[in-house]
């Protein structure tokens, strides 16, 4: 008896390691210290000694069930990106910058082909926004997860000077919000979608007219990554006072959360489009429209609150980033949370 007998492969370890290489070599920063497959990564705290008081901003996360739209499909090479974008994009609305980010792959057969391409998505994932990918982990758990299935998390560290960072405090009445375009469902809801639309070879390989792609195709779409948009907007000079992910909870969860007391966030429904993969869901699944607003983004993957002045200069500075930009209500005094009009 020996341990790859006992279902977990050292030497398929090895080749994972050396397949993921030249992805995780391609996310590298001038901060790193030491190579790849050491116990631990090493980040030079150069990047942030100018700061007066530099402040350290976390964020960790997985995909969810999600991968098991990915297992359905096969599909492994964009499952990455959702893990660093949940991460990532939570230091982002801090108005951190992510500086380097570590994964955990547990699987229940080590298969190195589909472990590189996994990692391949996640260095996808860490050059969009910009953060070494510093380590990780594979670990093959045989007896606890199915052969094909396997499970994926993160963790991000970021930087951002105490005084620039994004708390919702000065958020007042009047202010203009503004929303961010998601791609898609991101990774958040797919127990709900997975009780909705049959996860089958069949189900998800039709094409449907109004998704312009398979079902498949629209829902295993990565989550956008908005560190790039919301780094253009303060090198234009304007002031994020607040910023939201919209994530699980949707819109009344997450929004209220960027929020002092005495103020209330006002969204127009109207005033940006609704995904079809959104419309699609709601028909299929008979949801009300206050829980697809309660679960999922609808088509915002951020929203933000700046001072009416700094609107048109935030929307320029978002498009000027490659991403799309609503002005989709204001703020108004009132009881902490939101009204969807």
């Amino acid at each position: 008896m020996d341990y790859k007998n006992a279902g977990v492969d050292i030497e398929a370890g090895y080749k994972s390691v050396e397949l993921m290489k030249k992805h995780v070599q391609a996310t590298m920063r001038p901060e790193v210290l030491g190579g790849i497959g050491g116990f631990s990564g090493a980040f030079s705290m150069s990047a942030f000694k100018n700061m007066e008081k530099p402040t350290l901003v976390s964020g960790t996360d997985g995909v969810g069930t999600k991968l098991k739209l990915a297992f359905l499909l096969d599909k492994h090479d964009t499952v990455g990106i959702d893990c660093v974008a949940m991460c990532v994009n939570d230091i982002a609305c801090a108005g951190g910058e992510p500086l380097f980010f570590l994964d955990y792959i547990a699987c229940g057969k080590n298969y190195p082909e589909k472990i590189a391409t996994i990692v391949s998505g996640v260095a996808e994932g860490c050059k969009q926004a910009g953060a070494a990918l510093i380590g990780g982990e594979t670990a093959e758990m045989p007896g606890f997860y199915p052969e094909d299935e396997y499970d994926l998390a993160g963790f991000a560290v970021g930087v951002v000077d105490e005084k620039d960072l994004i708390t919702g405090a000065d958020i007042k009445a009047g202010d203009t919000l503004i929303g961010i375009a998601s791609s898609g469902v991101h990774s958040n809801g797919f127990s709900l979608v997975r009780k909705v639309f049959p996860m089958t070879s069949e189900s998800l390989n039709k094409y449907h007219e109004e998704l312009g792609c398979t079902l498949g195709e629209a829902l295993i779409v990565p989550t956008k990554i908005y560190v790039k948009a919301l780094k253009s907007i303060k090198d234009a000079g304007v002031k994020i006072k607040g910023c939201s992910h919209i994530t699980g909870g949707g819109f009344y969860e997450n929004i209220p959360r960027m929020l002092p007391d005495g103020v209330r966030a006002v969204v127009k429904k109207d005033s940006y489009p609704v995904l079809p993969i959104f419309r699609m869901l709601q028909k299929e699944g008979d949801i009300a429209e206050d829980m697809m607003y309660n679960t999922y983004n609808m088509g915002l993957g951020m929203v933000l609150a700046v001072d009416p002045a700094d609107a048109d200069r935030t929307l320029e500075a978002i498009r000027a980033a490659g991403e799309t930009p609503y002005v989709v209500g204001n703020v108004e005094a009132g009881e902490k949370g939101v009204t969807l009009c």
